[in-house]
């Protein structure tokens, strides 16, 4: 009977030290919480050492080329070759041809330029007709002039300027198309020539 005291009490110790070991073992304590710091000290290593950073350029690629050039703007998209105007194409010219006289040359559209030919087909290389002359040797129809407001429109002997022509677009000639020329001062202070006629008609010479 007195064995069998000591070996109830141990009975009723066991669950106490059972469920005291376990709460040890879950609060952190004993060997577990050892091999916790050893597996996560390296964790925090890691993150607090991210080790050697890498950068990467970017490196944009090359952008294409999508700039028109400014003379396609006056050429019109699949008309005829031969009707181009003169900034749309470029011809082998001959500077010996005899003034006055027909003439023919071999012309290229530019780049960036598409006409066609009678047939309605794509063409590239063709012949324009024109007379064997230079630009300043066109009449004064076939060309646009600059206008001088300081100089005497009356005056003896007739007074000129030097004004700036260039030639319209639809005309070939030859050597440059933008060319200096003598011209008479012809401008008004902002009368009509139609009004000044008519008051002259009606009111003589004081009209």
């Amino acid at each position: 009977a007195a064995a069998a005291v000591p070996l109830r009490a141990l009975r009723r110790l066991c669950p106490v030290l059972l469920f005291l070991s376990q709460f040890y073992i879950l609060s952190g304590g004993g060997s577990l919480n050892l091999e916790h710091l050893e597996q996560s000290q390296p964790l925090a290593q890691s993150i607090k050492d991210p080790g050697p950073t890498r950068t990467f350029t970017v490196v944009p690629r090359a952008a294409e080329s999508t700039d028109i050039p400014p003379y396609v703007m006056k050429c019109p998209s699949n008309g005829l070759c031969s009707k181009l105007p003169a900034d749309c194409v470029e011809c082998k010219t001959n500077f010996s041809c005899v003034y006055g006289k027909p003439v023919t040359f071999d012309c290229t559209v530019k780049p960036s330029v598409t006409c066609v030919d009678q047939d309605f087909k794509s063409q590239k290389n063709f012949i324009i007709n024109m007379t064997c002359r230079f630009c300043w040797q066109l009449p004064e129809t076939d060309y646009e002039c600059s206008n001088s407001t300081s100089c005497m429109t009356v005056s003896c002997p007739r007074q000129r300027y030097m004004a700036n022509c260039t030639v319209r677009d639809h005309i070939h000639c030859l050597g440059n198309r933008t060319f200096p020329k003598m011209l008479y001062c012809n401008w008004t202070g902002g009368y009509k020539w139609s009004t000044a006629l008519a008051l002259s008609i009606t009111l003589g010479g004081f009209g």
